[in-house]
């Protein structure tokens, strides 16, 4: 079912079946103020003077109208007391849940003072509640479930609490904000559902396909690299991963040309493995299942090429997505194989489970033999990353610190935490090997780090910057507008990032 979110100048009712209000602390403790009818205003208040609701972030109170009113419930929302960015795409979640408690398919929303005049832009604020309610929605659907039975909310209209100055402004910039917000949220969505596919149901060369057809909806332009062109250039990382699986690997190429006499390419490198059992180096069993989320990096690709392709921005970009499934047999690559890159690099393998690495060192040389002249490379690298951050923020590593503020600006402007990890040197000579250029281990010790620093080591001095989505990608319980499954992320922060005026 589409979604359809509108802005209304005037707050009317008419057939919402309930109504969203959102509220602050301050402006709960006003005695006088009218928020929607009398009755349940004050019953509103009731629960404030209990503890019960307080108008603090991820507070939400519902109300029957029982007749009172011609919506059938009321839900206020706080918001807290300064509302950035993140505290309104937090709200919108808040209020998705609830709606979707109340399965309410039309609702109204109405905006506080706080917001209307607030120091947000109407379209950032628009675009972040519509991200929020978009987002927290939608949710993973089991492979045997139709469709139709995903709850899907018709119909939103925004509409302000409070008198404007400028009304018709705030209306048309708010138009837009809801507009960016729904192409972001689509291509965040894309991400999450390619992600949640089961691993017999995505391999490499489905994942090709699904590029090729992106490519055919937005007219990029599109390679798709099989197995023997992949020897033919050399591509010994993602030839080795791939070889124990009868799925032959890919490689795929997105082009995007926003700005042909522009000399700076962009390129989005993010790692497609398919499903990852370790190899030889076999995973525990345990939990094993979430190995679908190996392609993590290259469903954000994915997606935000899928943002890029409606909004056209005047940037020209290189998508890279080195696909392939890691599997166990009499063909698969061992520990103590010596694999040639594409750049030349010869690699000790000393643990098949470090196979990421190998790929997007054959994904950053494609894109660089491409025209790419900056490079963020997305991965669900290490386990590590876990241990060192949590599921709370995505682990970054560069070579450029330029290049990586870009990437800090980006993250606080979506809303998906980065933070930089050390890339001392003497990390790097936990990659030495005696019997090649780099080991594609340097053991347990940073493993985020020298994760990272490996895949580095192919940028051929570029800027260049490595995302760590282990922690974030995939999630065994749902917060705010990340569900339980995939969570899309980094699909938002790309596009903050290739788009930064």
């Amino acid at each position: 079912m589409s979604t359809s979110f509108t802005y209304e100048t005037t707050a009317s009712a008419g057939s919402a079946e309930a109504i969203v209000r959102l509220i602050s602390p301050s402006e709960l403790k006003d005695q006088a103020a009218q928020w929607v009818q009398p009755q349940i205003d004050n019953a509103l208040r009731a629960a404030q003077t209990k503890g019960l609701f307080r108008g603090e972030l991820e507070q939400a109170e519902t109300f029957a109208t029982l007749g009172l009113h011609s919506a059938n419930h009321i839900v206020f929302v706080g918001i807290g007391e300064e509302a950035g960015l993140d505290e309104l795409r937090l709200a919108g979640a808040v209020a998705a849940k609830a709606i979707m408690k109340l399965k309410a398919q039309s609702v109204q929303l109405l905006l506080p003072q706080s917001i209307l005049a607030g120091k947000l832009s109407p379209g950032a604020a628009a675009q972040a509640l519509t991200e929020g309610l978009r987002l927290a929605v939608h949710d993973r659907l089991p492979e045997l479930r139709n469709e139709k039975q995903r709850y899907s909310l018709a119909k939103l209209t925004f509409a302000p609490a409070a008198e404007l100055a400028d009304p018709e402004s705030f209306a048309r910039q708010w138009a837009n904000g809801i507009a960016l917000g729904h192409t972001v949220a689509d291509g965040v969505i894309a991400a999450r559902d390619l992600t949640n596919m089961a691993g017999n149901r995505l391999l490499p060369e489905g994942l090709a396909t699904y590029a090729e057809d992106l490519a055919r909806e937005y007219d990029l332009d599109i390679e798709i690299i099989d197995e023997w062109t992949a020897l033919e250039q050399g591509m010994g990382g993602l030839l080795a991963v791939g070889q124990g699986s009868v799925h032959p690997p890919r490689m795929i190429v997105l082009h995007y040309k926003g700005a042909p006499d522009d000399a700076e390419t962009w390129g989005l490198i993010g790692k497609g493995i398919t499903f990852d059992t370790g190899g030889i180096s076999l995973k525990k069993a345990a939990g094993m299942e979430e190995m679908i989320s190996d392609m993590g990096g290259a469903a954000a690709v994915l997606g935000a090429m899928r943002v890029i392709g409606e909004l056209k921005p005047s940037v020209n970009i290189i998508a890279v997505v080195p696909t392939a499934e890691n599997m166990p047999s009499d063909r698969a690559f061992k520990p103590g194989d010596i694999i040639k890159m594409m750049n030349g690099l010869t690699v000790e393998v000393v643990n098949t489970d470090a196979e990421g690495r190998l790929v997007l060192g054959d994904g950053l040389t494609t894109a660089i033999r491409r025209g790419a002249t900056k490079l963020v490379d997305i991965a669900t690298l290490t386990g590590a990353v876990l241990a060192a951050l949590g599921i709370e923020a995505t682990g970054a590593i560069t070579n450029n610190e330029a290049l990586m503020e870009q990437v800090k600006r980006a993250s606080e402007r979506s809303g998906e935490r980065v933070w930089q990890l050390p890339a001392y040197p003497e990390y790097k000579k936990q990659l030495n090997s005696d019997a090649a250029d780099l080991k594609n281990s340097g053991g347990r010790y940073a493993g985020t780090i020298t994760g990272g620093l490996f895949v580095g080591a192919f940028a051929e001095d570029l800027p260049w910057v490595h995302l760590d989505i282990a922690g974030t990608a995939f999630l065994d319980r749902s917060r705010g507008w990340e569900p339980k499954g995939a969570t899309g992320v980094m699909v938002r922060t790309l596009v903050e990032l290739v788009t930064e005026n």
